[in-house]
Parts: structure tokens; C-alpha cells; sequence
């Protein structure tokens, strides 16, 4: 029987340590867990701090975009209006030199008829 005994005392041992390792190994594995749900965590945060920034941004841009077209605009309608007193300007300046030469004309004085 004490080689039974020694036998059961044996397998125990075994069993005993095979536990310990498992025990051992689960609590490795929990330590990476929990390293993980904390790097899960602070990704979560990370990823909640970008999505308002984005959004800010996204906002910001919105408007500089509208502002941007404002300007567009103005630009175009400010340039069509320029140019059309550039040619009010020029019509303007080539009727005074009309009406300036038939000034000059009726003005002139008119040489006599002399007839021999």
C-alpha cells in the first residue's frame, strides 16, 4: 500500500502544480487584460477628444467656406460693375472728343471768300 500511497502522493504533487501553473497563467493573462481594457479606455478617450475636434473643425470650415464664396462673389460682381463704367468711361470720353472737335470747328474763324 506505501507504494500506492507514494503513487497518490505523486499524482498529487503533479496535480497540485499543474493547478499552480494554470493559476499562475490565468493571472498573467488577467494582467494583459486589464493592460488592454486601460489602452481600450484611453483609445475610447482618445477617439471621443478627435470626434469634437473634428467636429470643430468641420464647423470652422463650413463657415470659412461660405465666407470665402461671400467673397467670390463680391469680387465677381464688384469686377462686373467696374468694367462697366470702364466702358461708360471710354463711350463718355469718345463723345466728348466728338462734341469737343465740332466745337472746335464752329469756333474756327472762317476764312473769306475772296474771288478774283
Amino acid at each position: 500500500m506505501t507504494q500506492q500511497g507514494a503513487a497518490l502522493q505523486t499524482y498529487n504533487n503533479e496535480l497540485v502544480k499543474c493547478i499552480e501553473e494554470l493559476c499562475s497563467k490565468r493571472e498573467e493573462l488577467n494582467r494583459q487584460i486589464q493592460q488592454e481594457e486601460q489602452e481600450k479606455a484611453r483609445l475610447q478617450h482618445d477617439i471621443a477628444v478627435l470626434t469634437e475636434k473634428l467636429s470643430r473643425v468641420n464647423e470652422s470650415l463650413a463657415q470659412r467656406l461660405t465666407a470665402r464664396d461671400t467673397f467670390d462673389r463680391t469680387i465677381a460682381e464688384t469686377e462686373a460693375a467696374y468694367m462697366k463704367i470702364l466702358e461708360s468711361s471710354q463711350t463718355l470720353l469718345s463723345v466728348l472728343k466728338k462734341e469737343a472737335g465740332n466745337l472746335s470747328k464752329a469756333t474756327e474763324p472762317r476764312a473769306k471768300d475772296h474771288r478774283p
